[in-house]
């Protein structure tokens, strides 16, 4: 074709796509066909937006969560990384979607399944007093579990960033590791063999001694032949108050020594762990599951995880879990057979830890392009009702992160303010901070 009759050819179909887009309805449904064409006015971008609402099956008002100021100026916030109020207020985004109503009682305070943990405080002055914070990538680099631990310590003693692993592939905000052998540094994945619960398939176990982390490393048959040392250095970089001792939870066939912030290793067998702690206090433990759904738990030998539980005195689990199953998940069935999932979890958890109360963090608000509009997923409020639901039937609190952020829009505002990461789906490191605050305070409230 010629020049002329190529630009002919394109001024043709514009001139036919502009009449269907000024003649008929945005969007037209035939059979099983959805059809979508942008108005004309929406083209040349001077179409004011179409007011939408939820159908009311899903319109359920947000939880009272007691008494808020306005937020402050954006740039008020980008600069001093604080907030006035507990909630952030924000317009709520439209979605188009129709999700099953779900009842929740409202008007119990969750905190009373807390119990038992508020009690093992009061002993904290005498003896160590461990929670156990698990959770997905949200958690990664001891964000959130820093300033839960933080706020605990402070209140309550203790020191030290309780477990980690032999071989941290992430990098922490509270502890920097490095491994050594023959005197050399090495990565993680030149050291110990790692076996992870909520890893890929080739690097699981046919028996389930995984650890109370959900992970460990083998010493001696999978490090460099010839090597019978392994060196990890492990030290603080918190600032917080200095823990007085470093243990190895490992086979009996480990030999360790320990020197200020250097471990030496050496023999064959399982390392489930190093922790830094104190005799007495509270210890916090950050045990991030990158891409985890939390459904891996009853995975790990029970046995192994009933005598850790008692022997360490753990009295709070933190599950922070669910926001994996978001975007892959749309539909209330894949959801809600997810929370029966979680459900079963809690239950083999309390076999576990009889003595310990358990508090499940749902996920936070999250974001998805609808017609290139960043609008919340439609299925994140109806988890975060269904995993209210579950944990008031199973007695364990729950924290909305969702409706503490302000429910749908939230992650907008908070990418806006620098507290929400480009992917509409992580916090920021300030934005961390912040949730973990939060949390930290409204536990804390309720032990006055």
């Amino acid at each position: 074709m010629k020049p002329y009759q190529v630009l002919l050819f394109i001024v043709c179909c514009m001139a036919v796509l502009a009449v269907m887009s000024s003649a008929y309805v945005t969007r037209m449904l035939r059979d099983d066909c959805d059809l979508r064409w942008p108005t004309l006015a929406e083209v040349f971008d001077y179409a004011e937006p179409a007011e939408t609402t939820e159908q009311a099956e899903a319109a359920e008002p947000a939880e009272e969560t007691g008494e808020s100021e306005p937020a402050e100026t954006a740039e008020f916030l980008a600069m001093t990384d604080t907030l006035a109020a507990d909630t952030m207020i924000v317009e709520p985004q439209p979605v188009r979607v129709a999700v099953p109503l779900v009842q929740v009682d409202s008007t119990t305070d969750s905190r009373m399944f807390l119990a038992a943990f508020y009690r093992s405080l009061t002993e904290a002055g005498e003896r160590r007093v461990r929670v156990m914070h698990y959770g997905d990538s949200q958690i990664e680099e001891d964000r959130m579990s820093q300033q839960i631990r933080q706020a605990l310590q402070t209140r309550y003693g203790g020191a030290g960033a309780g477990l980690v692993p032999l071989a941290q592939t992430i990098p922490s905000r509270s502890v920097h590791q490095e491994l050594h052998m023959n005197g050399r540094p090495i990565t993680p994945q030149q050291g110990p063999r790692r076996y992870m619960v909520y890893g890929p398939k080739r690097t699981q176990r046919t028996d389930g001694l995984y650890g109370p982390m959900g992970q460990m490393a083998v010493m001696a048959d999978s490090l460099v032949r010839g090597s019978e040392q392994l060196m990890a250095l492990i030290e603080p970089l918190d600032g917080g108050p200095r823990y007085s001792r470093m243990r190895v939870f490992a086979d009996s066939t480990i030999q360790y020594t320990a020197d200020g912030d250097t471990l030496w290793l050496e023999g064959k067998g399982n390392v489930y762990g190093i922790s830094q702690e104190s005799d007495t206090g509270v210890i916090v433990d950050n045990i991030p599951m990158r891409g985890c759904l939390g459904l891996v738990f009853n995975k790990i030998d029970s046995a192994q995880l009933k005598r850790f539980y008692a022997e360490e005195n753990v009295t709070l689990l933190i599950l922070q879990f669910g926001g994996n199953a978001i975007p892959f998940n749309e539909t209330p069935a894949t959801i809600g057979s997810i929370v029966r999932g979680l459900r079963r979890q809690v239950r083999f958890l309390r076999e576990c830890a009889p003595q310990a109360s358990i508090l499940f963090i749902g996920p936070s608000d999250m974001l998805t392009m609808v017609d290139g509009v960043p609008q919340t997923y439609p299925m994140v409020p109806y988890m975060d009702r269904l995993l209210r639901k579950m944990a008031l039937e199973e007695n364990i609190a729950y924290f909305s992160l969702y409706q503490w952020m302000g429910g749908s829009g939230s992650m907008a505002h908070w990418q806006e303010i620098g507290l929400a990461g480009a992917d509409g789906i992580h916090f920021t490191r300030a934005g961390a901070r912040k949730a973990g605050n939060a949390v930290a305070k409204w536990m804390m409230e309720m032990d006055n």
